[in-house]
């Protein structure tokens, strides 16, 4: 699976400039500086360290942790690493999945519960585990392990795990459940409790179509609303993808279809988690179609709570794709901007990162040429990139790597964006009711004078430079947390705290 896109290393050099209207307001982009932190070795490398990372999440300690699809710090198998890597570049294997017996496979990204653990899938029928930041691992749930046919709990999860604002984790299957085995939504406790809450293909059209979709590929993420909002990656009446909300309870609501004109302006093929901006709509990317001059590269969308669905901005609208092409990754910045990447499209053809207003304003930040890593379509829903609290932009790649075109080695990359913004505070979880326990991650906050929750002061004690621990203070409602340094600096939020 090395170097799938080695035939395309010719490079192709655009200058053209995207001069798009804005609709609205952005704040202009800042100069960028990119930085190839690490390159993966797989089991060539020197030490081996894993194979084609699947995305990153910043810890309380302030390391980014990961996974990787294959490979190994043994060196003799390819089932895949857990991993931890300074901002700086420092890498550290914490474990090897060929070690733990028959939960070993390929896995998804982590996320960072409220209690300091990482949680993660791992592919073939699938299991959840706990990883300790220290590395320490142990299994929660083996899926299909009932002995039942057609393993009814689902099989095979690819998206990375969320935490809903009542602690329970939720997550999505993309085989098994029903009589169809198109895949699940389910949730699980922190001790490994698993209720499936919906299974896909339960609604058919006359052409056996699944109408609320099938395969889940993106992660879930929780509106402000509390409703759990995700997509497919295919199924539908127009087998294009689907987009669906749930509440925590499990009720599904089916809230869109894609292609719904003929060449699928509309896009289709969802393959990012949507995201939800500040003024309350949903924001995503399609893999595919649009209505770009030079190809169906994917498109740039929005949508309302309750489903109605905008197209903004549609990829290959440059000749050679220039601006990109298949968005794979989307995110919401604290500059009010999104930034993502694409798999394909840009100088090279290796894949892009780009910012987008939200009025659909594109701009390419950095065109891939291998030694800084490709980004493959081939491999899991990421999250590709995400924002550090120092304001920094942190990544991965699933391919290439330094000194690609020659090395046996280069097996994905993480990388570093500056795009000058500003630090921030970041809370885990993003909810939660007066007096539930709240951790804040953020950079340089020993001596921190004060914690607001909207403005409500909290009690709140100093774990580290990189964590403050704290409860929602009585009174407090739904805004930003902010935290005052020692030096008197306010550290706000990157997204509103919501208070029930």
């Amino acid at each position: 699976m090395k170097n799938l896109r080695q035939q395309k290393a010719i490079r192709i050099v655009a200058t053209l400039a995207l001069t798009l209207a804005l609709a609205g307001f952005a704040i202009p982009a800042h100069a960028q500086t990119f930085t190839s932190l690490h390159t993966f070795g797989g089991l060539d490398g020197t030490p081996p360290d894993g194979e084609y990372p699947n995305g990153l999440v910043q810890g309380a300690n302030g390391y980014l942790y990961g996974t990787t699809f294959g490979g190994s710090s043994l060196g003799n198998n390819i089932q895949g690493t857990v991993f931890k890597i300074s901002i700086s570049g420092t890498e550290t294997v914490l474990d090897n999945f060929w070690a733990e017996g028959p939960l070993n496979g390929n896995q998804a990204a982590l996320v960072q519960a409220t209690n300091g653990d990482f949680y993660g899938t791992t592919q073939s029928n699938g299991a959840v585990y706990r990883v300790t930041p220290s590395g320490a691992f142990s299994a929660l749930y083996d899926f299909c392990s009932a002995g039942l046919p057609d393993c009814p709990d689902g099989a095979t999860p690819e998206a990375t795990l969320v935490q809903a604002s009542n602690g329970d984790l939720y997550g999505t299957t993309q085989g098994g459940g029903g009589a169809y085995g198109q895949g699940t939504i389910f949730k699980i406790t922190m001790g490994g409790t698993l209720t499936t809450l919906h299974s896909f293909c339960e609604t058919q059209n006359a052409q056996g179509d699944c109408l609320d979709g099938n395969g889940p590929y993106t992660a879930l993420v929780q509106g402000t609303n509390g409703n759990l909002y995700g997509a497919t990656h295919v199924g539908g009446a127009n087998g294009a993808g689907t987009i669906f909300q749930i509440t925590e309870a499990g009720k599904f609501t089916r809230l869109y279809t894609f292609c719904k004109v003929s060449g699928c302006p509309d896009g289709e093929n969802p393959y990012a988690a949507l995201v939800q901006g500040a003024d309350g709509n949903f924001y995503g990317v399609t893999g595919t179609g649009g209505t770009g001059a030079f190809g169906g590269g994917g498109t740039f969308f929005t949508m309302t709570p309750s489903g109605a669905l905008t197209t903004l901005y549609s990829f290959c609208s440059l000749a050679d794709c220039a601006d990109g092409n298949y968005p794979m990754a989307l995110m919401l910045a604290t500059d009010g901007n999104f930034y993502g990447v694409t798999g394909a499209g840009g100088a090279n053809d290796l894949g892009t990162i780009f910012q987008i207003t939200p009025s659909g304003s594109l701009t390419t930040e950095h065109s891939f040429d291998g030694t800084d890593g490709i980004v493959s379509e081939d491999f899991q829903p990421g999250p590709w990139l995400i924002q550090d609290t120092s304001g920094t932009f942190y990544g991965v790649t699933s391919e290439g790597g330094a000194n690609y075109q020659t090395c046996t080695s280069c097996n994905g990359t993480v990388f570093s964006l500056s795009m000058g913004l500003r630090p921030f505070v970041e809370t885990l979880p993003v909810s939660g009711t007066v007096g539930s326990a709240v951790k804040i991650l953020g950079n340089k906050l020993t001596g921190a004078t004060s914690v607001t929750f909207n403005g409500v002061a909290a009690k709140f004690t100093v774990v580290s430079s990189t964590e403050i621990t704290t409860t929602v203070p009585t009174g407090a409602t739904t805004g930003e947390v902010k935290v005052v340094t020692s030096k008197g600096t306010t550290l706000t939020s990157n997204v509103v705290f919501t208070v029930p």
